[in-house]
């Protein structure tokens, strides 16, 4: 897997990543666009986001909508790394078994989310859920 970022203009760049697909970002904390950071926490969510989908419709649960909201925090000084971070999912569907979905949700922690996985060996990395009826 390759990709490149390129400067555009002052604190702006252009992701650019081998699948053809181009994201801009913000060196300045989020002013035009995501930060690298953010991007960082948005590939997280994303990332188990596609395990407790997939886990979920693969066991026959019937899904209609998966919201992964992440929460972070990060050192005061430089290098300002994330020190933790909670990935809350919010699933929706009809009768949903939520000790499946609390191991669903648990095993991409654990076990398949290669960002988190990446993040954990750094980084408290927690998930967390609730499950709503549709």
């Amino acid at each position: 897997m390759q990709s490149r970022v390129k400067w555009v203009e002052e604190m702006t760049f252009l992701g650019q990543s081998n699948s053809g697909h181009s994201v801009v970002m913000d060196g300045n904390g989020g002013e035009k666009a995501p930060s690298p950071m953010e991007m960082v926490l948005m590939a997280a969510g994303g990332c188990s986001s596609v395990d407790v989908v997939d886990g979920l419709k693969s066991a026959g649960q019937k899904i209609t909508a998966c919201e992964a909201q992440i929460s972070s925090e990060r050192r005061e000084q430089a290098p300002r790394i994330f020190t933790s971070a909670n990935i809350h999912f919010v699933v929706t569907g009809y009768d949903l078994d939520e000790a499946l979905v609390g191991k669903v949700v648990a095993d991409s922690l654990q076990k398949y989310c290669s960002v988190c996985l990446m993040l954990g060996e750094g980084v408290e990395m927690t998930h967390s859920y609730e499950v709503v009826k549709a």
